[in-house]
């Protein structure tokens, strides 16, 4: 997934995980009780700041906070851009 977008400093951009559609006992959620994904994949990272260089990289699947990040439309798609200080955990 190209995108022609650099993220600056300790910026990441994230293409987020889609939301879960049905429960484990198979019932269907309805749009309006969907809980916004925590889970999505590094598209692009920035460089990181001059002392704390950056530990993702694009490609990694991460997990993130709730309200975590900016919503942003490049080319169509929607992202997350967020700072990786944002980021939990590689998984």
């Amino acid at each position: 997934m190209a995108v022609n977008l650099k993220p600056l400093a300790d910026r990441v951009l994230v293409a987020a995980a889609a939301a879960e559609e049905k429960t484990i006992g198979g019932i269907i959620i309805p749009d309006t009780a969907k809980e916004k994904p925590q889970k999505g994949v590094v598209i692009a990272a920035g460089n990181g700041k001059k002392d704390e260089p950056m530990t993702v990289k694009a490609g990694d699947n991460i997990l993130y906070g709730k309200y975590a990040g900016t919503e942003i439309t490049v080319d169509g798609k929607e992202y997350l851009i967020m700072r990786e200080s944002d980021i939990f955990a590689i998984v």
